[in-house]
């Protein structure tokens, strides 16, 4: 099998391939044998057996998807979303219990307005840091492994929680790595089961 592909493919190379000609377009048997007959080009490409049939994807397809799956993305796009999130979330919140932060004067707009731009900004960078540490350190962590588990979220919640709560001192950093491991324990259990 592996020989016929070869075949196939050298004859393809040594073969010069005719010009296309406007009196070659007109005729439509020629571009059917070009396009889909007998004269089409063919890879010699791996065709695994069994399994879903699937053809083979382009340079650009495996470019793409190794784009994606970079842990650069991943990191960004956790980044993004938590950003979005929570500013979200502080709006919610501004918008609940707009005078913890305000005067004890009757709030006007405008301060409810400073108030909820204040929060958004500040939920949504901590949320966003939240994101882009866990998704970059359980990212690296999983290429690093080779495998994907429960045990990898528990680590990098371990890892990030412990860091987060560092600069609180040294004891607030490990309740920190315990409390985001147990949470992220969890968190992986309930969605994988």
């Amino acid at each position: 099998m592996w020989s016929d592909l070869a075949k196939i493919s050298q004859e393809n190379k040594e073969k010069e391939f005719p010009k296309l000609t406007e009196k070659d377009v007109e005729s439509f048997s020629f571009v059917v044998d070009n396009v889909i007959g007998y004269k089409k080009e063919r890879r010699a490409a791996f065709i695994p057996l069994g399994g879903i049939p699937h053809i083979p994807r382009s340079r650009e397809e495996i470019l793409i998807s190794s784009f994606f799956e970079s842990c650069t993305f991943k990191a960004t796009a956790a980044c993004v979303v938590g950003f979005a999130l929570g500013g979200a979330f502080g709006l919610f919140t501004a918008g609940v219990d707009p005078m913890s932060t305000m005067s004890t004067e009757t709030p006007t707009t405008k301060m409810v307005l400073q108030e909820m731009k204040t929060r958004f900004k500040s939920y949504g960078k901590n949320f966003a840091l939240v994101g882009c540490m866990f998704a970059g350190t359980e990212c690296l962590l999983e290429t690093y492994r080779g495998k994907t588990e429960m045990g990898n979220g528990t680590i990098t919640g371990g890892l990030v929680g412990g860091v987060l709560g560092l600069r609180a001192g040294l004891r607030a950093g490990v309740y920190g790595a315990i409390g985001f491991a147990a949470f992220s324990t969890a968190i992986d259990y309930y969605l994988r089961h």
